[in-house]
C-alpha cells in the first residue's frame, strides 16, 4: 500500500466524504468543535501564519441575520444546519508573527508591513487552514457543508469587521436524509501530474 493512512480514515476524510445539503437535528457541541481546531491548527502554513478566524453562528436570531445574506440555493440548507461557521481571513494576522514564528520574527516587518501584502498571505493561508477545517470536521465523524454563494460584504458588515475577509460559510452536521448529490467526477491522475 502507498499510504500510510488507514483505508478507513482514508474513505472517512476523502473518498466517501461528500459535501453534505441536508442535516439531521442533532447539535454539534463545542468539545467537538474543539477537537477540530486542536487537530486542525497543526496544518501547514507559509511562515506558521493563522489567518482562519472561525464565527460559530449559533443562536436563532444570528442565524436569521446569516441567511439573508445566503444565496438563494443555500438558504434553507443553512437555515436547518445544527452548526453553521462564518470562516474568515483576519488581515491583521502579522501581528501574531513574533508569538507564533520565533525563529524568524522579523519577518512580521520584512514582509507584512503593507496591507496588500498582508491580504494576499491572509487569503492564501486562511483558504489552507479552511480545508484543513473541512477535513477535521470531517475526522470528527461529521459532514460539512461548505459554501461560497454568499454576499460576502453583507456578511462581512453583518457579523466581522473590515480587518476580516469572509471567505466561505460552512454547515456542519451529521447527514440528513439525501444529504448527496451524485458523486462528480474528477481528474485522472494524468490529466493532472507533469513530469518535466
Amino acid at each position: 500500500m502507498s499510504l500510510a493512512l488507514d483505508p478507513a480514515a482514508q474513505d472517512l476524510l476523502f473518498r466517501e466524504a461528500r459535501t453534505a445539503n441536508t442535516f439531521t437535528d442533532e447539535p454539534v457541541t463545542d468539545e467537538q468543535l474543539q477537537a477540530i481546531y486542536d487537530l486542525v491548527k497543526f496544518g501547514p502554513t507559509a511562515f506558521n501564519q493563522t489567518p482562519l478566524r472561525i464565527t460559530l453562528v449559533r443562536s436563532a436570531e444570528a442565524r436569521e441575520r446569516l441567511v439573508q445574506h445566503m444565496a438563494e440555493g443555500n438558504q434553507a440548507k443553512t437555515a436547518t444546519a445544527p452548526l453553521v461557521a462564518i470562516l474568515s481571513a483576519d488581515n491583521e494576522f502579522h501581528e501574531e508573527l513574533p508569538t507564533l514564528f520565533p525563529a524568524f520574527p522579523q519577518a512580521k516587518d520584512l514582509f507584512f508591513s503593507e496591507r496588500p501584502a498582508r491580504e494576499g498571505a491572509a487569503a492564501l493561508n486562511a483558504a489552507l487552514q479552511a480545508a484543513y477545517f473541512i477535513i477535521g470536521v470531517r475526522a470528527a465523524g461529521l459532514a460539512a457543508g461548505p459554501m461560497t454563494g454568499v454576499d460576502f460584504e453583507g456578511v462581512r458588515k453583518e457579523f466581522l469587521d473590515d480587518d476580516h475577509t469572509p471567505l466561505m460559510v460552512v454547515n456542519i452536521g451529521r447527514p440528513g436524509e439525501d444529504a448527496w448529490y451524485p458523486r462528480s467526477p474528477r481528474l485522472a491522475y494524468d490529466e493532472v501530474v507533469t513530469t518535466v
